[in-house]
């Protein structure tokens, strides 16, 4: 196997708990892989991305910062756990690049076997979670429920893989040749197409801090998901289009035959007038949010502004 040099791209927000405690712990491990026999491992080194942190996150990775063996990146503001990991990976130039989440919810200990699965010639190798028995049951229900939304809208995702991967420089190269303003990796790397392997690991409680992926946040990332994959809602819409013209038609000369071939007084009442229109014109006001999500996102693309800025770099040569 010829020696190869590897990156690990790790984004931060507020991370002042879990730093001090887990960035020693991932050095010492990497340092252990480098002398392990079955790996060629000739370099590693360590970018730690701060996504516009307002603790002392940053004072934290600029005093941890070594060279060529941990480089800090400092954005301007917080663009994001998506655009952070982005920027590292713009900033990453290893053989092998590996993402992953500073807290150590992810074990660490599958980098092995994904190490193992490049050397054996795999372009990506994708960590999926083995269970979710550290969730909450809210928590296992909504992601389910992601997951299956996600597929019936035809978004081509892998269940229960996250931000924990591998991808060789060439899987890297083509993912950084998508220019799209909203990009949602989750989906996007899947899609790339070389020989990817699948990683099964156990995901850990989270022993400092809180985490930052809030019901909100989750919340934007699934309608990200949807909307940058599929058009499937727009053809929803139309479709219902055609099944309310369809009956409305239908109604219309039920009424006009009432009243001009059998005379009939049609006389309605309020609620008979007043539900449908209620239904109807929630579906409405529904059809046009779901249209001004996709003109919103059109409306990004075409200002092409950059999906994350970067301030300070702590670096040095490779």
């Amino acid at each position: 196997m010829t020696p190869y040099s590897l990156d690990v791209v790790i984004p931060c927000y507020n991370e002042e708990d879990a730093l001090p405690v887990t960035l020693p712990r991932i050095l010492s491990y990497l340092d252990g892989l480098q002398s392990d026999p079955r790996f060629a491992l000739r370099h590693w080194r360590v970018i730690l991305v701060d996504d516009g942190s307002a603790d002392r996150t940053w004072t934290i990775i600029a005093a941890h910062a070594e060279p060529a063996r941990v480089v800090g990146l400092k954005l301007s503001r917080n663009f994001g756990h998506q655009n952070a990991m982005l920027a590292g990976l713009s900033h990453a130039d290893a053989d092998a690049v590996i993402t992953m989440d500073c807290d150590l919810q992810d074990d660490i200990n599958a980098i092995e076997a994904m190490l193992l699965a490049y050397q054996g010639g795999f372009d990506l190798a994708l960590g999926v979670r083995s269970s979710r028995t550290s969730d909450t049951i809210f928590k296992k229900g909504t992601a389910r429920a992601y997951y299956r939304l996600l597929t019936l809208f035809g978004v081509n995702v892998i269940e229960d893989h996250a931000d924990y991967r591998l991808m060789s420089q060439r899987a890297l190269r083509v993912l950084l040749a998508h220019n799209e303003v909203n990009l949602f990796l989750r989906g996007i790397i899947p899609t790339i197409g070389f020989k990817t392997s699948i990683i099964p690991y156990e995901r850990q409680a989270r022993e400092f801090g809180n985490s930052k992926y809030t019901l909100g946040k989750m919340l934007a990332l699934a309608i990200d998901g949807i909307t940058s994959f599929s058009v499937l809602p727009l053809r929803m819409i139309a479709a219902f289009g055609v099944v309310v013209f369809l009956a409305s038609s239908i109604t219309g000369l039920w009424v006009l035959l009432e009243r001009l071939v059998f005379s009939a007084t049609v006389v309605s009442g309020w609620a008979s007038v007043m539900l449908p229109l209620l239904a109807l014109g929630g579906l409405q006001i529904l059809s046009i949010g779901v249209l001004g999500e996709y003109i919103g996102k059109i409306y990004l693309e075409t200002k092409r502004r950059p999906r994350f800025i970067v301030e300070t770099v702590t670096d040095s040569p490779r």
